[in-house]
């Protein structure tokens, strides 16, 4: 029995070297998916799926993880990433789907939804770190993805901009917690404004350091809503929100909805993933 002749990934090709083995070996249309904000502590989770076009016009000047960009740079190739892309879709996850569901059926769950919500249909699917199941088409995990495959790079660009920008909008709603400079991550300022303020509905509350503040005497709860009076001094669930739509709006072209049907898992601390975006997993 012949065996399939090995795939070759080419050192000089840099970020596109794996895509462009793909594509020698008949896959076209190769997607990556990432998500951003997996470690913080408040603000939604989102993933974004990308199909960079073959040849040149998939070559973005400047692209790379997220992580390694200024905010500058991020929205200049963000504008690229949408402009050239075949396909992009980016899906938002609020806090209390996290809540609720747990972090890393969310993060599969958007990342899956993204895929599948693609206007061209991926012949070979990429995914920075975990492996997504549930696709009908062929897929690799590649660890640190975003920084080895330019259609996760792409990905990874559009959910971390589309995260900034939300989490700025929310800066304006609760100007308390410094939104706007960190993004819903733990830092020092953060932790201070916890303390003095209690969380917002946009935390969450299955992390250990918000139920800490949640009047739940340390234990997180199973549940996104624990001790209604204790976090906002009234009785009434209702008067905790307001009447605002959970999906979110992204860039034209794009798809943004909740993860709806996993199934839950017990809540998680602090920790157990990435407390910085771009820390160790």
């Amino acid at each position: 029995m012949l065996t399939p002749p090995r795939t070759v990934v080419r050192r000089e090709g840099g970020l596109y070297a794996l895509e462009r083995a793909l594509q020698r070996r008949g896959f076209r249309n190769v997607a990556g998916a990432d998500e951003a904000g997996r470690g913080a502590c408040a603000g939604p989770l989102v993933a974004a799926a990308a199909v960079l076009p073959e040849g040149r016009r998939g070559e973005i000047e400047g692209l790379a993880d997220s992580k390694l960009l200024t905010p500058a740079s991020r929205e200049r190739v963000y504008d690229e990433v949408v402009a050239r892309a075949l396909a992009y879709a980016v899906v938002v996850i609020p806090a209390e789907e996290v809540d609720a569901r747990g972090l890393h059926v969310c993060n599969l769950a958007a990342m899956r939804r993204a895929l599948a919500s693609l206007a061209t249909r991926p012949d070979y699917v990429l995914t920075d770190g975990f492996g997504v199941d549930g696709l009908d088409v062929p897929g690799l995990a590649v660890w640190k993805g975003d920084r080895v495959a330019a259609c996760v790079a792409a990905a990874s660009v559009l959910a971390k901009v589309t995260r900034d920008r939300i989490m700025v909008e929310l800066d304006g709603a609760f100007p308390a917690y410094g939104f706007a400079e960190h993004k819903g991550y733990i830092t020092p300022e953060h932790t201070a404004a916890l303390r003095e303020h209690g969380p917002c509905r946009e935390h969450r509350f299955s992390y250990v350091n918000v139920a800490s503040v949640s009047g739940r005497d340390g234990r997180p709860p199973r549940s996104r809503r624990p001790a209604l009076a204790a976090v906002t001094g009234r009785d009434d669930p209702a008067t905790l929100f307001d009447d605002e739509p959970m999906e979110r709006s992204c860039a034209p072209g794009s798809t943004v909805g909740v993860a709806l049907g996993e199934r839950a898992r017990p809540s998680s601390p602090v920790g157990e993933d990435v407390g910085m975006e771009g820390g160790e997993r």
